[in-house]
């Protein structure tokens, strides 16, 4: 991936699919510690991202080498995830889910997706603000506690979380919005996933997660050489 050109590596060991039970915390680090002082040592200049909602794993992460603490609770499972990314001054990536890993896909519901997406982003900035944490990158969580409908409803209006004046990033790879609505296996999307990941683009995101790097850097080039022909006349 590094080869590909990718310049953050995000780092997991929790499954967060939909129904799926949580790993302990002390199996996360065991699994997770590893990768980390590998990483580093094999690519000391890459970026680091942990994908994390325990503030004891984010902090011994972040000991380790980590840069970027990627929440997918925007800390409502661990009260203490603010305190320590204040601690530490690092990156937060805010994502936003409803509900948990274990039941978010159980009837979610909105009476306005982007709408109440934005209100949570604007709470929780505020809140972080609080903290003194000011380097926030916000993610709306496609998938997290969303029905396929409401995450073309965030992907319609994706640009209105420009006004919050973050970084936006999204995750569409390979994604349920993709194999669902085409009835295809998640290998096999793709086109589905560079075609979402050029409308992100488009639409303000500005770091992309992905499993295909070459084919979402290829995206970027284009997007980037399209603007700049466009700004010159």
């Amino acid at each position: 991936m590094i080869q590909e050109g990718a310049q953050i590596i995000d780092i997991g060991c929790v499954s967060t699919k939909p129904g799926s039970n949580l790993t302990t915390e002390r199996e996360e680090i065991n699994k997770i510690t590893d990768k980390i002082q590998f990483i580093r040592k094999e690519f000391p200049e890459v970026i680091i991202s942990i994908d994390t909602f325990r503030s004891k794993v984010a902090e011994l992460c972040i000991k380790k080498g980590a840069n970027i603490i990627n929440d997918i609770s925007g800390g409502n499972l661990d009260k203490d995830m603010f305190n320590i990314i204040s601690k530490y001054n690092c990156p937060y990536i805010l994502m936003h889910m409803q509900g948990t890993p274990k039941d978010m896909q159980i009837k979610p519901n909105y009476e306005n997706t982007i709408k109440e997406i934005i209100i949570f982003f604007t709470e929780k900035i505020k809140k972080l603000k609080e903290y003194g944490i000011e380097n926030i990158i916000i993610d709306p969580g496609f998938g997290f506690g969303k029905t396929l409908k409401h995450n073309y409803e965030i992907l319609n209006n994706l640009q209105l979380l420009k006004k919050l004046k973050k970084p936006i990033l999204v995750g569409v790879s390979r994604k349920s919005m993709i194999n669902k609505l085409l009835n295809i296996k998640p290998e096999e999307a793709l086109n589905g996933t560079s075609i979402l990941n050029t409308i992100c683009l488009e639409k303000g995101a500005k770091i992309l997660r992905v499993h295909d790097v070459k084919e979402a850097i290829e995206c970027i080039q284009i997007h980037n050489f399209k603007n700049q022909v466009k700004q010159e006349g």
